[in-house]
């Protein structure tokens, strides 16, 4: 894999016992529809990464593809507003920048909720550190990592 930052991110995620295989793609996956377009999977399988903010901490979102999340949904859940990071604090809060945000595997946990839609395919795609390269794994598991709160988010 010529992907130095997919490459790492697997190894960070080896260390903690979980196995991924990131696919690099010659196209971008920075948007949901590039990244369905390359790997050949519906929209609805593609997980977006979102970081916001509420009380002035990093809260990721991970949204299905097609959804538009709803920031007053999402504040009422955590019962703060939130509201959409800036990209240092986006860099800080994963050590990823947009379009390449993993689902996990950040620098320290964060509080994480998973869009309930995404539980309805049987593989989700995710980045894997990168605008160019996506991993694929099993929904339900991906909450266990992340110890996702599942949610409507849109």
């Amino acid at each position: 894999m010529s992907d130095a930052r997919a490459a790492a991110f697997a190894e960070r995620l080896a260390g903690l016992g979980v196995v991924i295989e990131p696919r690099e793609m010659d196209e971008s996956t920075h948007t949901a529809k590039q990244a369905a377009d390359a790997i050949g999977c519906s929209v609805a399988a593609i997980v977006k990464s979102l970081v916001l903010v509420a009380d002035g901490e990093p809260l990721l979102v991970l949204a299905s593809g097609p959804n538009r999340v709803d920031l007053d949904r999402v504040g009422q859940h955590v019962g703060a507003p939130v509201a959409m990071a800036d990209a240092d604090t986006v860099k800080r809060a994963t050590g990823s920048s947009i379009g390449g945000v993993p689902p996990l595997g950040h620098p320290a946990p964060l509080r994480t909720i998973m869009d309930e839609s995404l539980l309805d395919q049987p593989v989700v795609w995710a980045a894997a550190a990168s605008a160019r390269s996506v991993f694929g794994i099993e929904p339900h598991r991906l909450a266990e990592l992340t110890a996702a709160e599942v949610a409507r988010v849109s």
